[in-house]
């Protein structure tokens, strides 16, 4: 964490509706979840969601 850069929120009052970018990245983060878990552990994961201890109840 030390090396992360500083951060700025700014919340904007707006009467707008809903909707942003956060959304974009979300899609990416469950393969980078399994591969990390895999890789880590040696077990793919293969079904959402993640539970760690999916392998002992047969999932």
């Amino acid at each position: 964490m030390r090396d992360m850069p500083q951060v700025a929120l700014a919340i904007v009052p707006s009467t707008e509706a809903p909707g942003g970018v956060g959304e974009t990245g979300v899609p990416c983060v469950v393969p980078a979840v399994a591969n990390a878990w895999a890789k880590l552990t040696g077990t793919r994961l293969r079904k959402l969601p993640f539970y760690p201890c999916a392998k002992m109840r047969g999932d």
